[in-house]
Order: structure tokens, then sequence, then C-alpha cells
């Protein structure tokens, strides 16, 4: 009778593990799976874990499986979490074996993700700083733009995942940081757009223009991006399931703030669209669609959006 260690082992193929399967977690390690690799699945909601088991995930805990990795991808939601994972009670790091590789996903601070990178590399694992973009339907799809920052060995070792999970990866640098300062100039532009298309929608609506007018024409305009395609319409339905939460650029926007602040540099139109997610997530809204920021605008301006009594 063999152990499930074993079992694993007898395989040889390629196994990588995804903790965190939200949104854009779960769509990578779909199309991990997809592509092939044995691919385990972790999260700290039990249903969500035993979906992706159902879809034909592998089983066994991580720190059963955590020896035989030859990646563990860690999408969860701030630094915190990404050194409890790694380091924490339980951290995955120390049971890894040398030669194995981190992908870190999340967005953290530069300063973060050196400090994570030498931890690792004090134990011989590889560390590749690999914050994502493009949301839940490119990762299921398996086309997310990876900014990615470590050594040769760190993208080799990584390289059947990020072929699976990623359209576009970049690669930024041999030193970890430079992917987390990458997506911090994302994220400040993201989140200022997602904003400012709720601003420019409800002041639309102020003037008569209805936001399903709204979305068709300045779609096709100059004033048009990607944020405002995509989340513009979660409004015009009033449908604000969340694929990506006001919740998170509290956090996103505060990195970016405290990144500038480091280096002397005043960010003021992301300082002002900071305190609209504020905003929203003091009016309950923290744990809806992030476009439900238009909510904060609607309110101040007396406006009922669509979906709304």
């Amino acid at each position: 009778m063999f152990t499930l260690n074993e079992v694993l082992e007898m395989t040889g193929t390629f196994r990588t593990a995804v903790v965190g399967l939200g949104s854009m977690g779960y769509g990578i390690a779909q199309s991990c799976l997809l592509a092939g690799l044995v691919t385990h699945g972790f999260d700290v909601v039990p249903a969500q874990v035993e979906k992706f088991r159902s879809e034909g995930g592998a089983t066994g805990s991580l720190a059963e499986i955590a020896g035989l990795l030859d990646a563990a991808v860690i999408v969860v939601l701030n630094a915190a979490q990404t050194e409890d994972v790694l380091f924490g009670d339980n951290g995955v790091v120390p049971k890894m074996r040398e030669g194995s590789v981190i992908l870190a996903c999340a967005t953290v601070p530069p300063d973060f993700a050196r400090n994570m990178a030498d931890r690792c590399n004090a134990r011989g694992i590889h560390y590749l700083d690999a914050p994502i973009s493009g949301g839940a339907a490119k990762a299921a799809r398996g086309q997310l733009s990876v900014m990615a920052a470590g050594s040769q060995d760190a993208f080799s070792a990584a390289r059947p995942v990020l072929d699976a999970a990623a359209e576009t990866v970049f690669e930024l640098g041999t030193e970890a940081g430079a992917g987390s300062a990458m997506k911090a100039v994302n994220q400040l532009l993201a989140g200022v757009h997602i904003a400012t298309m709720a601003e420019a929608l409800t002041f639309g609506m102020t003037q008569g223009v209805p936001p399903e007018k709204f979305v068709e024409v300045i779609s096709q305009c100059a004033g048009s991006s990607w944020m405002l395609e995509n989340r513009a319409p979660h409004i015009v339905t009033g449908d604000y399931t969340p694929l990506s939460q006001v919740n998170i650029w509290p956090k996103d926007l505060g990195i970016v703030l405290d990144i500038a602040k480091s280096a002397s540099f005043s960010a003021p139109i992301t300082a002002a669209a900071l305190q609209q997610f504020l905003a929203a997530a003091g009016m309950g809204l923290g744990g809806e669609d992030d476009a439900a920021v238009a909510k904060v605008y609607a309110r101040n301006a007396g406006l009922t959006l669509p979906g709304d009594a």
C-alpha cells in the first residue's frame, strides 16, 4: 500500500499548487489544469477547494504535498497573507524542496517582495515576483499579463505555470521588486480609471445621458479605457457581483501612495480616487464589484442607478 506522497512522486509530472482560489486564482488553477499540470487548489473557503477538485484538481493537504511541488502560486489578498502562506505557522516554503519556485502574485510593496525573495533564496527556493493583470475571464483562459522579476533560474522553474496562465510575460529584471513596482504603476492607472469612469457616467446622467448610451458611445471614443469598457456594463445592468471588489482599492492605492511618499512624489489624482473607494467601503459596499464606486457619486448627486429602487 503506497502513501499519498509516494503515489504523487511516482507520477513524475509537473506539480503546482495555487493558494487562493478567488476570481483570479481560480482561473489560474483552471488554466494550469487545462495545460496538463497536476494542480492542487487551496483556499480558506472549503467550497472553493471542493469545487476545484470536482473539476479535476488534485487532492491532498498542502502540508502533505508541499515537498513534492515544483511550483506554488500565491494569489492571496495582500502582503500579510502572502507572508503567512510562505512562512507562517503552516508556511509552505520550509516544506518545499530546493529548486522549486514560488510565484507571488499579490499586489505588494517592492520592498516586501525583495524581503520574501531573500528569505526564499536562503532556503534554496526560487522566488518570482509575479503580479498579474487581466481579470477573472483572462485568468480562466490562460491569457493573463504577468509583470515578473527574478533570476533566470526562477523564470525557468516557473515556465510551465507561466506558459499555462499567461498570454504575455514581461521580464522586468533579475531582482525581485521590479514586478511589484510595475504593478503599482498599473494599479494607479486602473484604480483612477474606475473612479473616473464612475464619475463620468454619473456626470452624464445629470445631463440626460443614460448609462447604456454612455457605454455605447464613449467606449468607441477617445475617452474610453479598458476599465471603462469592462466595468461600466456592470453599472448598466445593476449587477455588482464582485469580480474585483471595492475593498481591493484602498489596499492597492494605499500601496501606491506609500511608495509615492517614500519617493517624495506627489500623487494627488491617486489620492482623490482612493477617497472615493474609501467612501464606497464606508457605505457598506466593500464586498461589491468595484464598479459600485459609482454609487458614491449617485448618492451625492441624488441619482438613481439602474437596478436601484
